[in-house]
């Protein structure tokens, strides 16, 4: 617990949510959460919406530090990590190369594969790409999603060659290429990373059962119908051997400050599999960061005060 003393060194802080990307309303809820959560602890915290105000405004706002609350692109991306750089504004989470890298998919699972970490087999499907192909590689039922963006938007289980076009274009409306993956049966699982680089540790375990297995936008975000179990009933070598792999992952894409490493857990063997890592997770009412935090006993106010206090440059130079 931050003494009264303490929460004021942290000084001036925007809370950064909203922005330009598919996620814009559920950045809006994660950023009035947080943004609630500093100030009942006495943190002197500001929203700021960089979908509404320019560049120049946040400079002019002169913030110690920011929380970034942002989702999805222009703000989860590395862009806007770039920026504050520029700003010399100290900001949560991981830096831009760490923060663009884990945006793409595609450059994830390829950092992955080098680590010797198991992740879902794939395909980059283009234009030029023969659709009916790509189940014969890949097995059905299959994958289809967008490589930049969250929130379970634009993907589609595909489950026969005929839906493979329907599938391809949807996601196609929010990315130049598609990614394909192979579907893993079993248990849906995500692991809440805390710290950077050698002192980064997982929090709690959490399953996710969703109605019908079906964890969509609505399912994730707004009914209550989601169970989330937490702990996850696993046991104490299978716990211990997931968190390790998503720590592993984590650092391997030199993520910092926070993340969340989302994993499939196969039915048939309990081989776990790398989905997708988030360095900017969801805060609002459902989200799975807090829950896992409160497993330990943090609140969800202690929590987004731990999360500001690593805000930092991580772009060094001499004259700094």
């Amino acid at each position: 617990m931050m003494s009264e003393l303490n929460i004021k060194s942290l000084g001036r802080v925007g809370v950064l949510f909203g922005g330009r990307s598919a996620e814009h309303d559920i950045s809006i809820m994660s950023g009035n959460g947080v943004l609630a959560a500093l100030r009942a602890k006495g943190v002197d915290a500001h929203p700021f919406d960089p979908a509404q105000r320019s560049i120049a405004e946040l400079a002019a706002e002169k913030f110690d530090r920011v929380f970034i609350a942002l989702h999805g692109r222009y703000g989860e991306d590395g862009s806007l990590q770039g920026v504050l750089e520029q700003l010399n504004i100290p900001y949560t989470g991981s830096g831009v190369m760490a923060s663009a890298v884990a945006m793409d998919k595609i450059f994830t699972k390829r950092i992955w594969q080098t680590h010797g970490l198991s992740t879902p087999k794939y395909a980059v499907l283009t234009p030029e790409t023969t659709l009916r192909e790509v189940p014969d590689e890949l097995g059905l039922p299959l994958i289809l999603k967008p490589p930049h963006e969250g929130s379970t938007i634009g993907i589609t289980k595909v489950k026969g060659y005929s839906e493979m076009k329907e599938a391809y274009d949807l996601a196609a409306q929010f990315d130049d290429v598609v990614l394909a993956e192979e579907f893993v049966e079993g248990r849906e699982l995500t692991i809440a990373i805390l710290g950077r680089g050698k002192d980064a540790y997982a929090l709690p375990i959490i399953e996710i059962v969703a109605p019908d297995g079906n964890y969509d936008y609505q399912n994730k975000y707004f009914t209550d119908d989601t169970q989330y179990l937490c702990p996850a009933p696993l046991d104490e070598e299978l716990t211990a051997r997931i968190q390790q792999m998503a720590v592993e992952a984590y650092r391997s894409i030199d993520c910092e400050g926070w993340a969340r490493v989302d994993v499939l857990l196969r039915k048939s063997d309990n081989q776990p599999f790398l989905l997708e890592i988030n360095t900017s997770p969801g805060m609002t009412g459902h989200s799975l960061v807090p829950m896992a935090a409160k497993a330990t006993g943090m609140s969800y106010e202690d929590l987004c005060v731990e999360i500001l206090k690593t805000a930092r440059l991580k772009i060094h130079t001499e004259s700094k």
